[in-house]
């Protein structure tokens, strides 16, 4: 089911709090692709270890707010916030092995469809939760910059992107859709 077909389906209320709980378990899955990367690029790709943990930390301060405000509405973490944390370090110990092409492709490709969920978020939240819209737009530009930097290390390479793409993309939609539903 398309994700406006599912907005049409809650109320307003409903579809506000769960988009912040699956954003909110997202934030742990990024944070924890971040420790994995940081773990595995102590070895593949110690430049980018600065970035690496800068990132991290846009990611926890992300968590955070999401975290705030579903106390403040009194809700519960997502169902799938552990699997998210599980998987996200698993994804990035796997690619932070493969080198600072491959980290940077993870990280522009799961940035990529985050950004796509946000804006399709905020669009649909801007004139129903003045709360969830604001949370949403706090981060945006700080995911936009993950994505802008990591493009960066991967212009000239084809390999990394066409492997890592296509799963990535999937898993992470996947998820997604999952944490909508759960």
């Amino acid at each position: 089911m398309p994700f406006d077909m599912t907005v049409s389906l809650l109320s307003a209320s409903d579809y506000a709090n769960r988009v912040l709980k699956v954003n909110h378990a997202g934030e742990n899955g990024a944070v924890n692709i971040y420790r994995g990367q940081i773990f595995a690029a102590r070895i593949t790709a110690s430049d980018m270890l600065d970035e690496l943990r800068e990132f991290k930390s846009h990611e926890e301060k992300h968590r955070a707010i999401f975290w705030s405000e579903l106390q403040r509405r009194e809700r519960p973490r997502c169902k799938s916030y552990f699997l998210c944390g599980i998987g996200g370090f698993f994804l990035g110990l796997v690619t932070g092995f493969f080198g600072s092409r491959a980290i940077a492709a993870t990280t522009v490709t799961v940035e990529r469809v985050v950004l796509g969920h946000l804006e399709e978020q905020l669009i649909l939240l801007r004139d129903i939760d003045s709360a969830a819209y604001e949370a949403i737009s706090s981060i945006v530009e700080e995911e936009r910059l993950h994505h802008e930097q990591s493009a960066a290390y991967i212009k000239h390479d084809q390999f990394w992107p066409k492997v890592l793409t296509p799963f990535v993309a999937g898993s992470t939609e996947v998820v997604i859709w999952l944490g909508m539903r759960l």
